[in-house]
């Protein structure tokens, strides 16, 4: 029977920079590879969400159906959802068109802005995407068990949480902060 943990790390309505920073952890990522199994990430494919996984690492917001529905879907098949970056807890620099009409939103990114396409050429169809209103961090749509603050957050910040949950402890941020600024 394998002991390994099974991760997976999936980016909703981000800039993919909390992935970066995952990368970060460098030669870590042995130490990582000796506890658990990466079953799902951007950076190494595309496949569907697997069943039973342990620890799901989760950057970005909820911002479209697409991601309502996938974050429904990940909070039903894993053990812990860790809410990665801004964000996903906060909605951040993806939220900020909270600020304005949807609509608005839309014309602007598709049909206002400057183009290199050929003059007359129509603008993707922006209702094929199915924009929610409003973006939304991932605990307002599922619940979320433990967050890593930052934008992105550390590679030291990342590792350590991790390496914690794969030997059954819950990290302690405070811990790391000690180590960072004495």
């Amino acid at each position: 029977m394998d002991s390994k943990k099974k991760i997976a790390t999936v980016c909703l309505g981000g800039c993919s920079g909390c992935h970066m920073s995952i990368l970060d952890i460098d030669e870590r990522i042995l130490d990582v590879a000796k506890l658990a199994d990466i079953v799902k990430s951007p950076i190494v494919d595309g496949k569907e969400f697997p069943e039973g996984v342990d620890i799901a690492i989760v950057e970005g917001s909820v911002t479209s159906d697409e991601h309502w529905h996938e974050i429904k879907l990940i909070r039903k098949r894993s053990k812990f959802i860790v809410a990665l970056g801004d964000c996903a807890v906060m909605t951040n620099v993806t939220g900020m068109r909270n600020y304005f009409p949807l609509q608005e939103v839309i014309d602007e990114a598709y049909k206002n802005s400057v183009s290199n396409d050929a003059e007359g050429a129509e603008p993707n169809d922006p209702a094929l995407l199915k924009l929610h209103d409003k973006v939304v961090p991932l605990q307002e749509v599922v619940k979320v068990d433990f967050i890593i603050p930052g934008c992105p957050p550390s590679a030291d910040t990342i590792f350590y949480v991790l390496f914690e949950f794969l030997n059954n402890r819950i990290p302690n941020l405070s811990e790391v902060n000690k180590l960072k600024y004495g």
